[in-house]
């Protein structure tokens, strides 16, 4: 019988690397990963700090207006 040639591939994961054409593209690329993963933890951090500050800031607003109002009258739905 003649041999066969298997086809199948590897059982492990096949990393293609890719190398930048250019250094400058290279750190072009690392710049703009830099800022989309920065954009995106200030984001974040921003709407925690909008969820848990808007009510308070508003009271606070409101008790240093004039006339200036209890903390009941501006808690009161009236």
């Amino acid at each position: 019988m003649a041999s066969r040639v298997s086809l199948k591939a590897a059982k492990g994961k096949v990393v293609k690397k890719s190398a930048p054409a250019d250094e400058e593209e290279g750190s072009v690329a690392a710049a703009a990963k830099f800022v989309k993963e920065w954009s995106n933890w200030a984001i974040g951090k921003a709407k925690v700090i909008t969820h848990y500050g808007f009510i308070p800031m508003i009271i606070i607003i409101g008790m240093n207006s004039e006339p200036k109002p209890s903390l009941s009258q501006l808690l009161s739905p009236v």
